[in-house]
């Protein structure tokens, strides 16, 4: 068997496959079905600025202007914008209380660039 690779052996084709990679530990929020804009610098806290049609986010009822109150239990009233994006992407399940507040999230949107 001189002169013959180890997979000629085989009697089925040999498929080389790339080494295999773990997922990421985050999800980018446009996976999540939505953006947000805010945080503790504007003072009116984190909103919902974006959802995607057909999204998991849209069928929960997301909407643009909800406020997010709370994730997984953490206060997002109160919370830095850095800081709420990195919950939301490195979570692996996702508990939202959310309420609707139009107003502040135009306040919001003249405030800020997020």
């Amino acid at each position: 068997m001189e002169g013959r690779t180890q997979y000629e052996e085989y009697p089925y084709p040999v498929v080389f496959l790339p080494p295999y990679e773990n997922p990421p530990a985050w999800i980018p929020l446009q996976e999540l079905g939505f953006n947000i804009r805010g945080g503790k610098a504007s003072q009116l806290g984190i909103f919902i600025s974006k959802v995607i049609p057909d999204s998991d986010a849209h069928r929960a009822g997301l909407q643009e202007g909800d406020q997010v109150l709370t994730v997984n239990n953490v206060d997002f009233q109160d919370i830095e914008h850095s800081k709420a994006v990195e919950i939301l992407k490195t979570a692996r399940e996702i508990y939202m209380q959310v309420r609707y507040f139009p107003y502040n999230y135009q306040r919001q949107k003249e405030r800020t660039v997020h």
